[in-house]
């Protein structure tokens, strides 16, 4: 026993007799705060796995760590301690994929693939086509730039690994970089259709859709979804996050140009405390009132990649956004239209519906009880039909969940059976629903293990790796894909040069250990 924790006989006889001012000194008094879990995190430094502390302390959520070598950390890790309690019973039994890749061999976070120890499957699979973008954003959490192109071969292996593992994969999302400027990005993506792969997404800042009309024409005939990068309206937030104050005219431009060929479009913002929290009701407006915009994906930026010093305390989380929302837009949605995701750990995403209908966007959480039909601990659902709506809003509530889509508007229609909405044919349901979803990704401050284990957004690699969202961007895989992705394209472009075949190495990833 230690020495602040034991005292000798003769220490408390001596303490017995103190002084009545000096005990009351040394009287017990509660923390500032309540032990709510320990969890597995990483070190933010060394990036060592570290034992972590998760607190609720003065209405928040914290988590607290120290490495042996660099010290304590503490972030902030949700801003509403009483939600994140709260949203415990949305946690849905994970779906196992029909094949892991790896083997449980050093533990979570370092068996990344995935191993048999992830409790998801893969609701959400990213392709990275490349590293080179056309644009050098402050906040690139993939620090974009050149180095890889993955070639058609390796993005059809992919996709097929997926297949295998997954049967009928729901999302798949090209990104980069900036995937548009692939050479073979229409063939990309025409690969996946072709696999039947539900929704096939194209994530990009809308340079080259404002410019190239062959591409448009492309996009009009593949009819991809469009995942779209829109921060906002001023000069100072473009300056801030993109390094381009005078970019809005050039996406406002791709927007109309998705319009004309009605191609779905999701918004995707990305809001830091300081630069550009004061926008988001005019996004969500905007999106309303914009023919092409389907939905909003707000994403409080997390601190990886390019992104430099931050307030780790101080960072934006869900439920700040979500009171914004309700502020911005005088309460068109507030926060009980919001309804945590059960596919992912529940505080992870957030995500409302609205019915619009002219001037008036009804949320469909106004309209019919969704915490009943998603509520998995206390489970108090009734039987016969809200079976089968529970299984429409699971669709609806989900990361693979994508609005106006036909089986997003299968699943909207049979949640609203019993709801006045009258007789509307799908497609103007699909038109009609507007999505609003709140992402939240753990970098290396708030890298929670228990999260990490049920993340259903993948990164897909060459060679089947199919490695989570954020072990990918705060563990060390990224780096360690790059430098051999890199090495790859090398040797390829050697292997043609001197006319011999080229046969890729195997991506394999190495961590010290602790």
């Amino acid at each position: 026993m230690s020495r602040e924790t034991a005292a000798s006989p003769g220490e408390s006889s001596r303490l017995q007799t103190l002084p009545k001012a000096d005990a009351a000194a040394r009287l017990k008094r509660d923390s500032d705060y309540v032990f709510y879990e320990l969890t597995r995190s990483i070190c933010p430094e060394c990036r060592r796995p570290i034992d972590a502390k998760v607190l609720l302390r003065s209405g928040k959520v914290l988590m607290h760590k120290r490495c042996p070598e660099h010290g304590e950390f503490e972030a902030l890790v949700y801003g509403d301690a009483e939600a994140y309690v709260r949203n415990s019973r949305f946690n849905k039994p994970g779906s196992i994929p029909l094949a892991f890749s790896t083997e449980i061999r050093n533990g979570c976070p370092h068996d990344c693939g995935l191993c048999p120890d992830h409790q998801q499957h893969v609701c959400l699979g990213i392709i990275e086509v490349n590293s080179a973008c056309n644009m050098e954003c402050p906040l690139c959490f993939a620090d974009a730039g050149p180095g890889f192109n993955l070639t058609l071969a390796e993005v059809e292996e992919i996709l097929d690994h997926l297949v295998e593992t997954e049967g009928s994969p729901e999302v798949v999302q090209f990104s980069g970089g900036e995937p548009s400027i692939h050479p073979q990005i229409g063939l990309m993506l025409r690969a996946a259709r072709k696999r039947g792969i539900r929704h096939v997404m194209l994530n990009t800042n809308g340079k080259r859709i404002a410019r190239d009309d062959r591409f448009l024409a492309e996009l009009a005939e593949i009819r991809p979804s469009i995942y779209f990068q829109f921060d906002g309206f001023s000069e100072n937030t473009y300056q801030r996050l993109r390094g381009e104050p005078g970019i809005l005219p050039e996406k406002l431009r791709a927007l109309d140009r998705l319009a004309e060929i009605d191609c779905g479009v999701i918004l995707v913002p990305a809001v830091e405390r300081g630069v550009n929290e004061h926008e988001v009701g005019a996004i969500v407006r905007f999106g309303l009132d914009h023919p092409a915009v389907r939905g909003i994906n707000f994403q409080p930026a997390f601190h990886a990649g390019r992104h430099g010093d931050h307030q780790a305390l101080e960072r934006m989380t869900i439920p700040d956004v979500v009171d914004l929302i309700e502020q911005q837009t005088s309460g068109l949605f507030v926060a009980t239209d919001f309804v945590p995701v059960p596919c992912c750990f529940p505080t992870c995403n957030s995500v409302s519906y609205g019915w619009v209908d002219g001037d008036q966007v009804i949320p469909l959480a106004r309209l019919l009880d969704v915490e009943s039909h998603l509520d998995y601990i206390t489970n108090r659902a009734v039987p016969d039909l809200s079976e089968d709506i529970r299984h429409a809003l699971e669709g609806l509530w989900s990361s693979s969940a994508v609005p106006g889509g036909e089986k997003a508007a299968n699943d909207f229609a049979l949640s609203c059976a019993s709801c006045d909405l009258g007789t509307i044919d799908l497609g103007e349901i699909g038109r009609r629903m507007f999505m609003i979803m709140l992402q939240d990704f753990m970098d290396a401050w708030t890298f929670n293990q228990k999260n990490l284990m049920k993340c259903c957004k993948e990164f897909l690699l060459p060679g089947g790796l199919q490695v989570p969202f954020c072990s990918y961007n705060s563990v060390g895989y990224r780096e360690q894909a790059r430098a051999q992705l890199v090495a790859r394209e090398r040797e390829r472009r050697l292997a043609k040069r001197e006319g011999r075949h080229f046969e890729p190495v195997a991506l394999t990833f190495d961590f010290p250990r602790p």
